[in-house]
Order: C-alpha cells, then structure tokens, then sequence
C-alpha cells in the first residue's frame, strides 16, 4: 500500500445535503446519546457515532480520529469506576500500560499516513471485522477461557506472543476504535483472566490509553474535527450516564441483539458503497 503524507489541518466538510449548521449539532447530539448509552449497557457505540460524523461531512480520517476523541470519556470515567478490580492485578499493569501507549501511537500515525480514499477503501473490512468481534466475541471469550484453565506453563511459554498479540491488538484500537472493547476481552481471555469485572476494568484502561495517546497524536497534526467530535462527546457523556442510571431497566440481550442488526445493515452498506 502506498502511505500518503498526513494531510493539512484541514476544516471537515459539512453536510452534504445541505442542512443547516444546527441540524448537524442535533444529529451528532443525539448520535452520541445513543452511542454512550450502547456503549454502556453492551458496547458497539462506534458504529453509531463514527457514521453519525460522516454523514455531517467529516471527512473519514478525521470522522475515525474524531470518534476516538468522543469515545474517550467514556473509556476514563468506566476505569476509574472499576479500579478496584484493576488494582488486584497491578503487577501487569505497567506492562499494560506501556503496550497501550505504544500500540496505541504506532495505531494513530498508521491512520495519519492513509489517505481518505485508501481509509474508506478498508473502512467495510474494518467494519465486518468488529460486527465479527461483536456477535460471537462472547462465545470466544469462554471458549478461551476453557482453553487456557490449569495451562499455566504453557501460558508462561507464550508471554511473548501474548504481548506481541496485544500490540496488535491496541494498533487496532489506535487505527480503528470500533469493536475495540470486544477484542480486549478475547485478548484477556486468552491471557488466562476469568474474573468478568477485572477483565471489563482492565479492557476500559486499555482502551483509555490507547484512546488517549491516540487523540494526543491526531491533535498533534490537526486531524480532529474539535467542533464536530467534542459535540459527539457531550452526547456520548449525557448518553452513557443516563444509561448507567437505568442500566437494571433495560434486557441488554435486546440491545445486542438491535445492535447487531443495525451493524451487519450498515456494514453491508459500506461494502456497497465502496465497491459497488
């Protein structure tokens, strides 16, 4: 593949059909909304937001790293919620840590050296690969755990390619958030963890760094559309604390399932546009 050079900072497009300036706000307003409340109560949220920000006019590299910055809040305020989980496994954390930061970076300024039209020529993959992730990341969870129980050794054995699968794991995440939380879990499951509440606090922290380091650099080189995305992240702030408020309410079976529908519809979509 032939990388581009990162682009000028550049002001995103608006929306194409002509709407106003205040339509555009609600649109992302309500996109985050809902984001944060599927982020909360089952995961998935990017496969609202990240389309939300192109229909408005964001450009996709810009909509991609703009997603990543909404979702970011998100990501600390659930890790700080979980730290006592996190903290009974503060032995791995600096290595975690580390590995984040650094796959995070390597994702980020992979994103920045592809242009818009090789971006949406992967986004379809990108997509169906996190819809994959989404569906059956569950089932796969388990299986590895079933996997992994009592073969300490062979675990040991493994470390390194354990930590070089995470690396990749948060290059992912730094590229392309969507679906990222998913794949951190089937990370932890492989890697021996059991504990569901350790495994979604240390997928948060994960996330956040990855999400952290990764806006630091798009914002190094202008590549966040600030007004667009810090819309989105009001909405995906009100949006996931309401659902944290009402979370016992709602079946998230259903909410998956709804989820999954919309994903597979929209993933199909972006096939057709982009090779159609």
């Amino acid at each position: 593949m032939d990388f581009a050079p990162t682009r000028p900072n550049l002001a995103p497009r608006r929306f194409t059909l002509g709407a106003s300036r205040a339509l555009n706000e609600i649109i992302l307003l309500l996109a985050g909304a809902v984001a944060g409340v599927i982020n909360t109560l089952a995961g998935g949220g990017s496969f609202v937001m990240f389309p939300a920000l192109l229909l408005v006019g964001v450009p996709p590299v810009l909509a991609n790293a703009s997603n990543t910055y909404a979702a970011l809040p998100g990501y600390v305020g659930g890790a700080v919620g979980f730290w006592s989980d996190i903290a009974r496994h503060r032995r791995q954390l600096p290595l975690y840590i580390a590995i984040s930061a650094v796959g995070g970076y390597l994702g980020a300024e992979l994103l920045l050296h592809v242009s818009d039209a090789q971006f949406e020529a992967v986004v379809p993959w990108l997509m169906a690969f996190a819809v994959v992730s989404f569906a059956f990341g569950g089932r796969f969870n388990t299986w590895l755990a079933g996997r992994a129980e009592g073969r300490h050794g062979l675990r040991r054995a493994g470390a390194i390619g354990l930590t070089l699968l995470l690396v990749l794991v948060c290059v992912y995440g730094g590229f392309f958030n969507a679906g990222l939380g998913i794949i951190i879990l089937a990370y932890l499951a492989l890697a021996g963890f059991t504990d569901i509440h350790a495994m979604n606090g240390l997928k948060l922290l994960i996330s956040a760094i990855v999400a952290f380091i990764a806006v630091a650099r798009f914002a190094i080189s202008g590549d966040i559309a600030w007004y667009d995305g810090t819309i989105a992240l009001i909405g995906t702030t009100i949006g996931g604390y309401a659902a944290a408020r009402v979370a016992h309410l709602i079946p998230t079976p259903a909410l998956r399932g709804a989820i999954l529908i919309y994903s597979i519809g929209l993933t199909a979509f972006f096939f057709w546009k982009t090779y159609a």
